[in-house]
């Protein structure tokens, strides 16, 4: 913890003045603070109430849908709760949804020469997992582009859509598709991202849940 608030610090001095408001600049600065990269500063972009969405879906116990496992399997998600540490989704009653690796998604990837990551969202969406879930995608641009599909096309409703793919194919343009949402979201723009990225904004996210009444 000594040496978490002493990187904070660090970027708070470093970061200097900005344009983000208290709630956004805690998701802004982890992120930096997971990747030491402060071009994030001018990628992160945040709908109105982005940030009041993810953390009353999270208080709520909110399904998170995930693009891939590693994100499901970050030090946020695993390990033993401890009493200390508030950042853990089973505190919230949160479930974390990774369909991308199921027999079934597979095989419609096959056969609707698809791939994996968009049938895992569209799996999520007809098992009506995805209305109210955080949807986070950090590493294939073909989910955040599924997500942006099912919003517009199909009438899917996520409390939240966390964007960050991370790459040179498809992932800047499926951000800027993201950007036009009519659902909150969160979103890196440009090539930079990754799961690292996802799990430090949901890590913001349940800080934010769990900080102190004011």
């Amino acid at each position: 913890m000594t040496i978490e608030s002493g990187g904070f610090a660090i970027i708070d001095q470093e970061a200097g003045s900005h344009h983000f408001p208290p709630d956004e600049w805690q998701v802004v600065r982890r992120v930096i603070h997971a990747t030491a990269d402060f071009e994030f500063l001018d990628l992160m972009c945040f709908s109105p109430g982005a940030t009041r969405a993810g953390v009353e879906a999270l208080e709520a116990g909110c399904p998170i849908v995930v693009d891939m496992s590693m994100i499901s399997t970050g030090s946020l998600l695993r390990g033993q709760p401890a009493p200390r540490d508030p950042e853990r989704l089973a505190a919230q009653g949160c479930v974390v949804h990774s369909f991308i690796s199921d027999d079934d998604v597979i095989a419609s990837a096959k056969a609707h020469n698809s791939t994996r990551a968009i049938e895992a969202m569209r799996k999520a969406h007809a098992t009506g997992v995805l209305d109210g879930a955080i949807a986070a995608v950090g590493n294939a641009p073909t989910a955040l582009l599924a997500l942006r599909d099912l919003v517009r096309d199909h009438g899917a409703k996520p409390a939240l859509v966390i964007g960050v793919p991370v790459g040179f194919v498809s992932a800047a343009e499926s951000k800027e598709a993201t950007l036009g949402l009519d659902v909150p979201h969160i979103v890196a723009r440009g090539r930079k991202g990754g799961s690292v990225v996802a799990v430090a904004i949901l890590q913001a996210l349940l800080a934010l849940a769990n900080a102190p009444a004011q």
